[in-house]
């Protein structure tokens, strides 16, 4: 377990949480807890304030099953307000997210009680790690990473013009959807101002993330707040049953030396790797790489899933250390593989993993902290692209030259890479 600090005085302060969403899919019914329980959570915490998008189709009066519509609300003090009702409204649009940020923002503004609020924004649907997030039913795509922070950045511009002396920041994002703790995430995230983000490497069991309760340990003022979120998550329980959402879950710092870190010592070993002048020697290093690499599993690890595209979505910190470990390689790459290991794991706040996930009787001993997109074959270098998702495409990839490694290892796929374009 990696924690931020230890031993400080709790003081509570209070936290401004967005909930986002989009129920048009078929985790409409039991994902409407992560709205529904801060009724409960508000009513015996009064530093907590909810804003709430969401989009359903469950039957509420005037109502009936199957109408999707998009519901705007606020939970405060034990009580739902519903401030709006329309037609079910895209949330997979940059331009719909953005909205909702700056009305958070807008709704702290306007209460005196919390102009100093940390706000959190959390974000829930399907997800698909490094091919990005909050899916669209009528689509079958979804939202970008750059599109998903750039929408929480859009926000925050638009708030700010109307109130250009407000704080118009968002502390954190909690992706409630399945495996987005990635290194692309957290750098595009960071990009975007947004300072920590919690999430899951793996995928999860509807409902996710306990939405509330997870807001309720943000509002205690913990030093361990890290641990305390991951806690949260890992052992949380519904109808006083144990109920474990996560194989493994992290909460990440976003902090831009950080990120600019893990951008560097990255980039610098994939270009350690790529730059191998041409020899057998060259051969049998690539290979060498090539089978650390394939020796941590990807995530997906469950059966029947060889359909699935992240089995490429490694552990970065467990993949990177196996080539640091690798006494057959140069110590140029060995150094480099732990150079980014270690910048990986300094942004690691908090952490656990299931040693056994229950449903799919898997081991994820290995899986502290985000993955990285590392495919070691042509069929796995970006196997969705033709559907319109694409792992390959983002600021992050092409920074730390992505595609120079896969095509050292033998992984480079020209028709998914041309797909992915269009994607």
């Amino acid at each position: 377990m990696q924690i931020s600090a230890t031993g400080q005085q709790s003081q509570e302060h209070r936290v401004v949480f967005g909930v986002y969403r989009d129920g048009d899919n078929n985790l409409d019914a039991v994902q409407e807890r992560n709205v529904t329980d801060f009724v409960k959570t508000t009513a015996a915490n009064s530093a907590l304030k909810v804003v709430a998008e969401d989009t359903t189709a469950l039957p509420r009066s005037p109502f009936f099953g199957g109408e999707l519509r998009t519901e705007s609300s606020i939970i405060e003090g034990g009580h739902r307000h519903i401030v709006r009702v329309q037609s079910p409204v895209d949330m997979s649009d940059r331009k719909t997210l953005a909205a909702f940020v700056a009305q958070t923002l807008e709704t702290k503004a306007a209460d005196g009680r919390f102009k100093d609020a940390d706000v959190w924004v959390d974000l829930v649907d399907h997800g698909g790690g490094d091919g990005g997030g909050l899916q669209s039913q009528s689509s079958g795509g979804c939202m970008s990473l750059e599109d998903i922070a750039g929408a929480i950045a859009d926000g925050r511009r638009q708030f700010h013009k109307s109130h250009p002396d407000a704080d118009d920041s968002v502390t954190g994002v909690v992706a409630n959807q399945c495996l987005m703790a990635t290194l692309g995430f957290a750098d595009a995230l960071s990009h975007g101002g947004v300072k920590y983000l919690a999430a899951s490497p793996e995928t999860m069991i509807a409902p996710g993330v306990p939405s509330a309760k997870v807001a309720d340990v943000l509002t205690k003022g913990d030093a361990d707040w890290a641990k305390e979120v991951v806690d949260a998550t890992m052992d949380a329980c519904y109808g006083g049953q144990p109920y474990h959402p996560a194989a493994a879950f992290d909460v990440l710092d976003l902090s831009p030396e950080k990120t600019s870190a893990i951008r560097s010592s990255v980039g610098k070993f994939n270009a350690q790797v790529s730059g191998l002048p041409k020899s057998e020697q060259r051969a049998e290093w690539l290979h060498d790489v090539r089978s650390d690499f394939r020796a941590v599993p990807g995530m997906v690890r469950f059966d029947h899933s060889a359909d699935m595209p992240w089995h490429a979505d490694r552990p970065a910190e467990a993949a990177y250390d196996a080539v640091a470990d690798d006494a057959r390689l140069p110590q140029g790459i060995r150094d480099a593989a732990r150079q980014a290991s270690e910048s990986i794991s300094a942004a690691v706040l908090a952490h656990r993993e299931s040693s056994d996930f229950g449903p799919f009787h898997a081991s994820y001993a290995d899986a502290v902290g985000p993955t990285a997109h590392l495919p070691v074959n042509r069929r796995s270098y970006d196997e969705w692209a033709e559907g319109g998702i694409t792992e390959t495409h983002n600021d992050f990839f092409h920074a730390v030259h992505g595609r120079d490694l896969a095509r050292a290892l033998g992984a480079y796929n020209k028709t998914e890479d041309a797909a992915s374009v269009v994607a």
